[in-house]
C-alpha cells in the first residue's frame, strides 16, 4: 500500500494510526482511504456494524446511494425515530 509515507516508517506509523496513539491529518486519511478503496468516512467510523454500512453505501451510485438513504429514514420514521432531522 501506498499512500506517500517513506517506506522505512510508512508500517509502524499506519500502525500506530489504527491502535488511537497518533491522529492521521486529513491529507493522509484520504491518501489511506484512496489506497485501500474506500470512502474516507469508513476510517472514522465508531462502529464495524456503521463502517460497513458506510463501505456498502460507497458501492453504490449516487442515485441508488440516494435511494437507499431515502429507504432508511422511511425505516425509521415507521419505527418511530421521530427525532431525526436530516
Amino acid at each position: 500500500m501506498s499512500v506517500g509515507l517513506p517506506q522505512e516508517t510508512a508500517a509502524v506509523r499506519i500502525n500506530r494510526y489504527e491502535k488511537g496513539v497518533h491522529d492521521a491529518d486529513l491529507a493522509t486519511a484520504r491518501r489511506i482511504a484512496q489506497s485501500l478503496g474506500v470512502p474516507l468516512a469508513f476510517l472514522y467510523a465508531d462502529t464495524d456494524v456503521l463502517a460497513e454500512a458506510i463501505l456498502t453505501l460507497g458501492l453504490l451510485s449516487k442515485s441508488e446511494q440516494r435511494k437507499a438513504v431515502a429507504d432508511l429514514k422511511a425505516r425509521l420514521a415507521q419505527a418511530g425515530g421521530a427525532d431525526y432531522k436530516g
